[in-house]
């Protein structure tokens, strides 16, 4: 079939604008002369195939969709991204977001190239009480994970994997933004968490970008900021979810009355929910467990950094390779992505060069993170 040579240009030259790139940015990255980038975005050039397999590479993009006349693609979600919220995010923003879709496309190729199955979760919400639908939903939500009503979850990223949402921490600038659902034309529903948030406010965004998933994935896209402004029905009802999936009402219903806690007492609850004080002062005054001075009194209270839990950096690893990995989670990279891509590797589904592809990384890294990871490159 012959390359549409318009359609090709016009997905290159929209894939440039949404990143902030100049041809002169392109050419740099790629070393394809400013002149043939900007020929082939007019349509006016054909690109050999090694030129479609770099500009795919740099656009985080599979080369298949250059090629072809298909014009599904995540830059029309990402495009109603920017044009809502385009001033919030910088071009570093917009480039970690292009990596979160790689990443979230990657992992369902891997996940069904490895006959991983995922059950799905649907809630339809009946009235108009929002912060009700949150609440009935994260409780029925709880049930078919096989929750019991007083049981704290734990490792929520796994649980919403779960159900078929990709979900990826990444570092973004823009301290204001807490996280953003994206409904991929390919991947499916997809959750990006700023890891540039408090380690306890990103298990709260991700269950609130989880509301989202449930209520608001007809939508395709949506950000969630920090601090809401104005009375947005749609974060309420998120907010609601996420407390009362992290904090089950049953389960505050059984600890000692909070209105006698010590800042001690406060701040172990709050260690052992994985929250802030903040947020677990709010969820007790919802369950009218405590009155307002006492939740603002609460509220003031912080868990020490040193004390809370960072699930995937253990204590078990080295001081270097706790540096390393934090460094790899700052791009997205999970556990639970990092495996697939090795047991996808293991079972001769990807070659090295791919592999090191979906790790965001080049192949002389790949020893090094397989160590740090526990896996190996040999014996596939």
């Amino acid at each position: 079939m012959a390359i549409d040579l318009r359609s090709l240009g016009f997905k290159l030259s929209q894939y440039r604008r949404q990143l902030l790139l100049s041809l002169d940015d392109v050419s740099y990255a790629t070393g394809i002369y400013a002149s043939r980038l900007d020929s082939i975005e007019k349509g006016q050039t054909e690109p050999t195939g090694d030129e479609i397999l770099i500009l795919a590479d740099n656009y985080r993009c599979d080369f298949k969709f250059f090629i072809s006349n298909d014009q599904v693609a995540s830059f029309e979600q990402t495009d109603a991204l920017y044009r809502a919220h385009g001033a919030d995010f910088t071009k570093e923003d917009r480039l970690a977001i292009q990596d979160f879709l790689y990443l979230c496309e990657t992992e369902a190729f891997l996940m069904q190239e490895l006959g991983q199955r995922r059950t799905q979760f649907d809630f339809t919400p009946t009235g108009t009480y929002f912060k009700g639908q949150g609440a009935t939903a994260a409780e029925r939500f709880r049930v078919a994970l096989g929750h019991s009503a007083k049981e704290v979850s734990r490792d929520i990223y796994d649980e919403f994997r779960s159900v078929g949402v990709h979900v990826f921490r990444r570092k973004l600038g823009n301290s204001d933004i807490s996280g953003l659902f994206i409904m991929h034309p390919v991947a499916g529903k997809c959750a990006l968490i700023n890891l540039s948030e408090d380690v306890y406010r990103q298990r709260f965004s991700a269950a609130h970008e989880m509301a989202h998933a449930i209520f608001d994935y007809a939508q395709g896209v949506s950000v969630s900021f920090d601090r809401t402004h104005g009375l947005d029905m749609l974060e309420v009802r998120a907010n609601r979810f996420a407390s009362c999936f992290l904090m089950p009402p049953a389960f505050l219903a059984l600890l000692p009355d909070p209105t006698r806690w010590s800042e001690a007492d406060a701040i172990h609850w709050a260690n052992e929910l994985r929250v802030s004080c903040h947020a677990l002062a709010i969820a007790l005054k919802e369950a009218k467990l405590i009155d307002e001075p006492t939740a603002n009194r609460i509220q003031q209270m912080r868990v020490p950094r040193e004390s809370k839990i960072e699930p995937e950096l253990p204590n078990s690893l080295t001081t270097s390779q706790r540096n390393r990995k934090a460094r790899l989670l700052e791009l997205g990279l999970s556990d639970f992505y990092v495996g697939l891509c090795f047991d996808a590797f293991s079972n001769g589904i990807i070659s090295v060069g791919r592999l090191a592809e979906a790790l965001l990384s080049s192949q002389t890294e790949l020893t090094e993170l397989a160590s740090i990871y526990g896996r190996s490159l040999h014996g596939h």
